[in-house]
């Protein structure tokens, strides 16, 4: 069969060939009809029919900042918030929340896996907490609203061990870690995943290079601030780049469950490369 016949076209303009398709219906579309996703590109009738991604302006919301927050972002900022409030009004019992739930390289590698998960609990500061938040506030809800309550929740958990993994692993014993950097840093990756994929697109290099810039910057700052783990941000941000790729590529309706399963399989992989490795 010729080559010509076998390249799909655009389901609303057929004369336009193109190598994009819709995440949530699988139908083809061409740049004109993409809208930007954190998960994929959606084409204007799943967004008009209900589908996850709001738009405003003629595209797609790129933050909470525009479109509102999910309940599980809710849910993950309220928690956070709150053992920070605790920080400021009763020292003594954020202290003993801090003997439990930091990730304390000694304790975890001694069998205290449940580290990996906590570390996102406890902040160093008002300013740690504040930045962190913004972070979430702005990456997380578009992703929320495309794959659900449950998978979200499932790739903070998974991209917070993975930092978590990773800095035990190439830090001391003697080293202590609070923050959720490394998840924050793994819906990054999600939103990297997405770009990388449509960087053939004038929407997908715009973003990717958004994204670069936003890298750049982070990248410089454990050099520029002392006692910043650079090892959470990287393990996060690469799990979440891995998780968003596969994510991309699940469609149908078990495709919630797939997500919930590939950020489970990067939680177990991490949790055991701690004591295997």
């Amino acid at each position: 069969m010729p080559e010509s016949a076998q390249q799909q076209v655009c389901y609303r303009h057929p004369d336009r060939p193109t190598r994009l398709s819709c995440s949530e219906c699988g139908r083809p579309i061409c740049g004109a009809c993409s809208i930007d996703a954190s998960v994929g590109q959606r084409c204007p009738s799943c967004v008009r029919g209900g589908g996850t991604t709001r738009v405003v302006n003629g595209r797609a919301a790129a933050s909470g900042l525009v479109a509102g927050l999910g309940p599980m972002t809710r849910v993950i900022m309220g928690v956070t918030i709150a053992v920070s409030v605790i920080q400021f009004l009763d020292p003594g019992a954020w202290y003993r929340l801090f003997d439990v739930l930091a990730l304390g390289n000694a304790q975890t590698m001694a069998g205290d896996w449940w580290r990996l998960f906590t570390v996102v609990l406890l902040h160093a500061g008002f300013t740690h907490v504040l930045f962190n938040m913004w972070a979430l506030y702005v990456l997380g809800p578009q992703i929320e609203r495309e794959v659900g309550p449950l998978p979200y929740l499932s790739l903070y958990l998974a991209t917070a061990a993975a930092g978590s993994a990773l800095a035990v692993l190439l830090g001391s014993p003697r080293d202590v870690t609070v923050g959720a950097s490394g998840a924050i840093f793994g819906l990054f990756g999600v939103w990297l995943a997405s770009a990388f994929r449509r960087r053939r697109t004038v929407a997908g290099r715009a973003i990717l290079n958004q994204l670069g810039v936003l890298l750049l910057i982070n990248a410089a700052i454990p050099f520029l601030i002392p006692n910043v783990s650079w090892e959470g941000h990287f393990g996060g941000l690469v799990a979440g780049f891995g998780i968003g790729w596969v994510w991309t590529k699940l469609r149908g309706a078990e495709a919630a469950g797939l997500r919930i399963a590939t950020s489970t399989a990067v939680a177990v992989v991490s949790v055991f490369a701690v004591y295997l490795l």
